[in-house]
Order: C-alpha cells, then sequence, then structure tokens
C-alpha cells in the first residue's frame, strides 16, 4: 500500500512543459531586461543631480558677479567716486597737486 501511494504521488508530481518552460525563460528575461534598464535609469538620475548642483553653484557665482557689477556701476555714475577711483588706481592728480610714494610697513 505504501509503495502505491509513492507511485501515485510520483505520477500527480506535474513536469513542467516545454511552453510554461519558454514562459518561464521570457519572464525571467523580461526581468533582467527591467532591472537594467530600472539601474540605467537611476544612474542617469544621479548624474543629472550632480550637473544640477554644479549649474546652480555657477549660476550663484553668475548671479554675485551680476550685483556686484550693478553696484559698480551705480557708483561709477557717481563723478566724486569716479575721481577719487581714478586718482587711488591711477596715479593721477589734480593740477598743482603732488603725489608721494610712501614705502609700506614691513613690521605689520
Amino acid at each position: 500500500m505504501a509503495e502505491e501511494k509513492k507511485v501515485q504521488k510520483k505520477k500527480k508530481k506535474r513536469k513542467m512543459t516545454p511552453f510554461l518552460r519558454l514562459i518561464c525563460y521570457i519572464v525571467i528575461a523580461a526581468s533582467v531586461f527591467l532591472l537594467a534598464e530600472v539601474a540605467r535609469e537611476i544612474y542617469t538620475t544621479v548624474e543629472l543631480r550632480k550637473q544640477l548642483v554644479e549649474v546652480q553653484q555657477k549660476y550663484q557665482e553668475v548671479q554675485d558677479e551680476s550685483a556686484y557689477l550693478l553696484k559698480e556701476r551705480e557708483k561709477l555714475a557717481d563723478p566724486d567716486y569716479v575721481q577719487s577711483y581714478a586718482r587711488g588706481n591711477y596715479m593721477l592728480s589734480k593740477e598743482g597737486e603732488q603725489i608721494f610714494y610712501l614705502p609700506e610697513n614691513e613690521n605689520k
């Protein structure tokens, strides 16, 4: 009796048909392909975020430089500032004025 049950269990155990085996291979291949695509998309997203941070930093630098240049433009509209700037940076003097160069103190 026990042997008959074992034989019946073996008969009941289904073997995979070639069609089912093909379906399993297709599902596995599709899963691998989709996982590879997800990994590629994650890599692309990480790279784009790095580029975004770099571009935001450059944008901030450009904004800072633009603000500085706007302030300089406003200052250069003032004739007194232009005169003092020219006198300080280009060693220009008024008529009858003398410029003396003093050595810098080395003990500072």
